[in-house]
C-alpha cells in the first residue's frame, strides 16, 4: 500500500559563496520537486518550498509517495510485415525483440496473441503491452538527489577529498561548490536511504556554529525541519524569512536613532547580507562626525562595499555618522560587537578622506595629461586621444544645440570627464568614476553647470537611472556614448549573445533615451556622421550597422512598453531620424489601426509598393501625373482626390499632427479600392503606364510619410 508524506533533504555544508545562495537554494529545491514529479512520486499539487542558509540547502515537498504507481505501457515492435511470417507465426527478430523486454517468449503462439496489431502509418505495426513498476522513494530521490546536484548554477566548483567508506584504506574525490559535511532526508519521520557527495542520509544536521542549544540537531520529522532549526540550532533556515527579519531589525534600529533616520535603500546588500548570518542580529554602531567632511558617496560605498554595514541617511537622504551592523551572534552585551565594528571601519574611512584630501591638492586641468598614460584600447589610442575625441563630438552637438556659453562649457567638461580615472580615490574606488570628477570640479572653482555635467557624463548608466541635470551634461553624455558606439563598431568589436564587454548596447539605449526623453532637435544619422572624423583614419565608416543597432534598441524598448509589433515594425522602417517623435508617430498609427478604413488601406498600400518595386527594377518612377493622360474614371477620381487631402495632411503633417494628417488620407479608402478594381496598371502605351505609376508613387509617397502602413497588413 503507497504511503504519502512530506519530504525533506538537505546538504549540510561549509560556507557557501553569499552571492549566489539565493539562486543555489532555489535551484536545488526546483529541480529535486521536478524531477519527483516527472517520477510520479510528487504530483502537480506538491509544494515545493526552498531553504538556504550560510550552511545548508534544503528543500520541503508536501505529498511525496513511498512509491509511484505501476504505469502501463504500449510500446511499438515493428511492422506486422517484419515480425510474422506467411503463416502468422514469429519470426526470429520478434522473438527477440521480446526477449529484450523481458517478455515469456516460451511459447511463440502465444506470445503473438498477446500482441495488438493496429495501423501505423501506411503499415500494420505490433505493439506489446506492458506495465511498468513505479519508482520507489529511495531510487526515485536519489535520481532527484543526483540530478539536483549536478544542475546547481555553481559559480566555482571545488575539489576535495573524503576518506573511502570501505575497508580497504583510501580517499576519494568530491566536486562539489563547499565541501559537504551532512545529508538529511526524512519522508515523515522515516529516514530514506539515500547517498550524495560521499555522504549517507541521516535525520540530524548542526546548527549555529557558537548559538546552537544542542549539537548534532536531531529532526523528528520532515514538517519540524524550520521550527526546530530555529529552536534547537539558533538557525533561521528560510532565505526569505531571514531576510525579512533582517529588514524589521533595520527600521527597528533606524527608528530608535530617531530623526527620520533610514538604512540606505540596497536590495543587492541586503540579499549579500542575509547569505551571510544564520540568525541575524542588528546592531548600531557610530564613527566620528569629522569623516562627513569626505563626499558621502565614498564613506556609503567603502562601508558598503568593503564591511557589508546599512549606512544611515536622515530624513533628507544625508549621511549621518551611525551606521547599521548584522551581526550573526546574539550576546546579551553587544559592546564588544559594537567596538569590534567601529575600530574595522575607522581605518576605511580614514583612508577614503586621506584620498579625498590629497586628490584636492591637485587641480583637474593638471590631471589632463597624464589621461595620455593611459591606455583605452590598443587600436583606438589612451584615454588622451579619446578625450580629444569626445571634446570634438561634443562641440559638434552644442553647436546644434546652443550658444557659445554652452559650447564653451560642454568643451571644458568633456575635457576634464575622464581625469578622475588618475585620482587615488577612483583608483580605489572605480564605482565612484564621474561622481569624484564632478567634487573636484567644484573644489577647482568650475562651477556647478561644468562641474553636473563631469558627473553626470555616464549617465544613464543603468535602466531606469536619471538623465544627466543640464544641458552641458547631456552633451558630454550623448558624446562620451557616441564615441565610445563609433569607436567600437569602427574596429569591428561588436558585442555577440550575452557579451558585451564595453556596454554597447547600454550605451545605445542610454542615447536613445536622450534624444527622446530630452526631445533634442538632433538627426540621427548626423549625429554618427559628426562623430566620425573624431577617429581619423583609426576607423572604418560603421554608421550604417550602428543606426540598425540604435533602432533595434529603439525598438525592442518600445516593444516592451507595451507597442505592439506590428505598429513599431511600421515606425522604425522609415528609420525616423528625430528619435524624439517616434512615440507621437506610433500614437497616430495606433489611431490610425483603429479606423475601419485602415485594413483596407494597409493592404492597397502593401500592394502598391509592390507594383513599384517591380516597376522600378527598370528604372526610378517620378512621382509626377499629367491629368491629360488620365482615361479612366477610377484614376481621375484618385488623382483628384489627392489633389484635394493630400496638401491637406501634408500641412497636418509638418506641424506634427501626425494623427490628424493620418486620419484625413483615410478618405482615399474609396478611390483606391476604385482604382484597383477598374484601372489596369500595366497598359500597353508606356506613357500611359508611366503616369499610372506615378499617380501610385505620389499615393505611395503621401500615406507613408508617418510609417509604412504596409505593415500593418495582416
Amino acid at each position: 500500500m503507497t504511503t504519502t508524506q512530506n519530504l525533506l533533504v538537505e546538504l549540510f555544508v561549509e560556507e557557501l559563496p553569499p552571492k549566489a545562495l539565493q539562486k543555489l537554494g532555489d535551484a536545488f529545491a526546483t529541480v529535486l520537486g521536478d524531477q519527483l514529479k516527472a517520477q510520479g512520486l510528487a504530483t502537480a499539487a506538491s509544494v515545493v518550498t526552498p531553504f538556504a542558509s550560510p550552511r545548508r540547502l534544503a528543500a520541503h515537498v508536501t505529498g511525496v509517495a513511498d512509491k509511484a504507481a505501476d504505469k502501463a505501457v504500449q510500446q511499438k515492435l515493428m511492422p506486422v510485415a517484419v515480425g510474422l511470417d506467411a503463416s502468422g507465426n514469429a519470426s526470429p527478430a520478434l522473438l527477440k525483440k521480446l526477449q529484450a523486454l523481458g517478455a515469456d517468449v516460451s511459447d511463440p503462439a502465444a506470445a503473438v496473441a498477446a500482441l495488438k496489431r493496429a495501423q501505423d502509418g501506411k503499415a500494420e505495426a505490433l505493439f506489446y503491452d506492458s506495465v511498468v513498476p513505479g519508482a520507489t522513494l529511495q531510487d526515485g530521490l536519489q535520481k532527484a538527489l543526483q540530478e539536483a546536484i549536478a544542475k546547481l548554477p555553481i559559480p566555482k566548483v571545488m575539489s576535495y577529498q573524503l576518506e573511502t567508506d570501505c575497508e580497504l584504506p583510501g580517499w576519494t574525490s568530491v566536486n562539489f561548490v563547499r565541501p559537504a559535511h551532512g545529508l538529511v532526508a526524512l519522508h515523515g519521520s522515516t529516514v530514506v536511504p539515500v547517498k550524495a557527495l560521499g555522504l549517507s542520509a541521516g535525520h540530524s544536521t548542526q546548527g549555529h556554529r557558537f548559538e546552537a542549544a544542542v549539537s548534532p540537531v536531531v529532526l523528528a520529522d520532515a514538517d519540524s525541519y524550520a521550527a526546530t532549526l530555529r529552536k534547537d540550532g539558533a538557525v533561521i533556515a528560510s532565505f526569505a524569512e531571514r531576510k525579512a527579519e533582517i529588514a524589521r531589525q533595520l527600521a527597528a534600529a533606524a527608528a530608535q536613532v530617531g530623526n527620520g533616520a533610514r538604512p540606505i535603500e540596497d536590495e543587492a546588500l541586503l540579499d549579500e547580507v542575509t547569505a551571510l548570518v544564520e540568525r541575524p542580529n542588528v546592531v548600531t554602531c557610530s564613527f566620528e562626525t569629522e569623516f562627513l567632511d569626505v563626499p558621502q558617496e565614498c564613506l556609503i560605498l567603502t562601508m558598503k562595499a568593503n564591511q557589508k554595514y546599512f549606512p544611515l541617511l536622515d530624513a533628507a537622504g544625508k549621511l549621518t555618522h551611525k551606521f547599521l551592523v548584522v551581526s550573526n551572534i546574539s550576546p546579551e552585551d553587544t559592546s564588544f560587537v559594537t567596538g569590534g565594528n567601529e575600530r574595522v571601519v575607522r581605518p576605511r574611512l580614514a583612508d577614503a578622506k586621506f584620498f579625498f584630501d590629497q586628490d584636492r591638492k591637485k587641480t583637474l586641468a593638471s590631471r589632463v595629461e597624464g589621461l595620455g598614460k593611459v591606455v583605452y584600447h590598443n587600436k583606438l589610442g589612451t584615454q588622451g586621444e579619446r578625450v580629444e575625441r569626445v571634446r570634438s563630438i561634443a562641440k559638434a552637438i552644442a553647436t546644434q544645440l546652443g550658444d557659445a556659453a554652452l559650447v564653451a562649457d560642454a568643451d571644458k567638461a568633456a575635457q576634464l570627464a575622464k581625469t578622475d580615472l588618475v585620482t587615488d580615490m577612483v583608483g580605489e574606488f572605480p564605482e565612484l568614476q564621474g561622481i569624484m570628477g564632478g567634487y573636484y570640479a567644484l573644489n577647482d572653482g568650475l562651477g556647478e553647470t561644468v562641474a553636473h555635467a563631469i558627473e553626470d557624463h555616464y549617465k544613464p548608466r543603468f535602466a531606469g537611472d536619471t538623465l544627466p541635470r543640464n544641458t552641458a551634461g547631456v552633451v558630454v553624455a550623448l558624446a562620451d556614448k557616441l564615441e565610445t558606439l563609433v569607436g567600437m563598431f569602427g574596429i569591428g568589436n561588436l558585442p555577440t549573445g550575452d557579451r558585451d564587454p564595453f556596454a554597447l548596447r547600454r550605451h545605445a539605449l542610454g542615447v536613445v533615451r536622450m534624444l527622446v526623453e530630452k526631445d533634442l532637435p538632433l538627426q540621427l544619422n548626423g549625429l554618427l556622421a559628426s562623430a566620425v572624423p573624431a577617429f581619423g583614419d583609426k576607423i572604418t565608416d560603421a554608421s550604417a550597422p550602428l543606426a540598425d543597432f540604435i533602432y533595434d534598441r529603439l525598438a525592442g524598448s518600445l516593444r516592451e512598453q507595451g507597442y505592439r509589433a506590428q505598429e513599431v515594425d511600421a515606425v522604425m522602417a522609415l528609420r525616423p531620424q528625430r528619435l524624439a517623435l517616434v512615440e507621437k508617430q506610433l500614437a497616430a498609427v495606433r489611431a490610425f489601426a483603429a479606423l475601419p478604413e485602415s485594413p483596407a488601406l494597409a493592404a492597397a498600400n502593401k500592394r502598391v509598393g509592390n507594383i513599384l518595386k517591380k516597376a522600378e527594377v527598370e528604372g526610378p518612377v517620378d512621382a509626377h501625373v499629367n491629368p491629360e493622360l488620365l482615361q479612366e474614371k477610377a484614376e481621375q477620381d484618385l488623382y483628384a482626390a489627392l489633389q484635394r487631402f493630400v496638401p491637406e495632411a501634408n500641412a497636418q503633417f509638418d506641424v506634427g499632427d501626425y494623427t490628424a494628417s493620418l486620419q484625413t488620407l483615410a478618405v482615399l479608402r474609396a478611390p483606391v479600392d476604385a482604382f484597383f478594381d477598374d484601372v489596369m496598371v500595366n497598359a500597353e502605351q508606356l506613357d500611359v503606364r508611366m503616369n499610372r505609376l506615378g499617380l501610385l508613387k505620389m499615393l505611395h509617397n503621401a500615406m507613408n510619410r508617418v510609417a509604412d502602413l504596409s505593415r500593418l497588413a495582416v
